[in-house]
């Protein structure tokens, strides 16, 4: 006779809530979602059940964050797992990488270029910047917080810290001048709940070439807010063709948990605007 292969199934149906929800937490959630919640009434009301959710977060985040996450009312575990709206930044392309994709852009001179950056940036994810021209350059990137993650209760009672935070640099041999303008938007985005601006001094021409932040926290700005809409714009001081205006990156809005006190876009302090300054580095190619 043929040897017989026999496969050995557990049956997972005998064990209690607590211990089969352990178990199905060491599931991928693309998993949980598309194939446990099939299984079985119980096994759906398992995998919708926010218990579920929360373990997942315990075993994965660091304690602190957890810690904090557990101090805010009515959370909503599933959705706070799956999306990840907290301590991340939420501008698309914020280097330049991707060319304009994501930003809503208005050319003046010969328009928006990104180029490697002449001195690195040390806290930032790609060492490239968008450069404007001779006319103001300006681009806007919306950001949908509630598509980012967040909900309705959370944002209009809890009202996490909202932090921007946008790099600027000149040429070595041409000045440039730069703004920013942050506004938090209704749902319709027509009414303006709380807004940042900053027009820094002008750097002059024959500069070091350093990078210069501007960064800001938004607190208690109050219930109605859906969008973020971060703007910016450059040019340089001498009306010279070509690109050598101010050199834009690393823009960022991330939502803080309210508890935890994690840096947020890699500067401390972030309770006003501030400028911080890095010490120039030339990049060898």
């Amino acid at each position: 006779m043929g040897a017989s292969s026999s496969q050995h199934v557990m049956d997972l149906e005998p064990f209690p809530d607590d211990v089969l929800l352990v178990i199905l937490s060491f599931v991928p959630s693309r998993d949980l979602l598309k194939s446990c919640r099939l299984v079985s009434k119980r096994w759906k009301q398992l995998v919708d059940s926010p218990t579920l959710w929360k373990i997942k977060c315990q075993q994965e985040w660091r304690k602190e964050v957890f810690n904090s996450a557990l101090s805010i009312p009515n959370m909503n575990w599933q959705r706070l797992y799956l999306k990840k709206p907290f301590l991340r930044n939420l501008i698309r392309n914020p280097c330049g990488t991707e060319g304009l994709q994501h930003w809503e852009s208005t050319d003046g001179g010969d328009g928006w270029k990104v180029e490697d950056n002449h001195f690195p940036l040390e806290v930032a994810d790609s060492q490239t910047s968008f450069v404007t021209s001779f006319r103001w350059c300006k681009k806007t990137q919306d950001v949908d917080l509630l598509k980012e993650g967040l909900w309705e209760d959370l944002l209009d009672n809890q009202q996490p810290p909202i932090c921007i935070s946008d790099w600027y640099a000149g040429r070595c041999d041409c000045g440039c001048v730069y703004e920013i303008k942050v506004q938090l938007l209704s749902k319709d985005r027509k009414h303006c709940i709380d807004e940042f601006t900053a027009s820094p001094d002008p750097i002059p021409q024959w500069n070091n070439g350093i990078y210069h932040q501007v960064s800001h926290v938004f607190h208690g700005y109050g219930p109605g807010v859906r969008f973020v809409r971060f703007f910016h714009m450059g040019k340089d001081t001498q009306f010279w063709k070509g690109w050598y205006g101010s050199r834009i990156t690393n823009s960022s809005v991330i939502v803080r948990i309210k508890k935890y006190e994690e840096v947020c876009g890699s500067t401390a302090g972030l309770n006003k605007s501030v400028k911080s300054h890095l010490t120039p580095k030339k990049i060898t190619k």
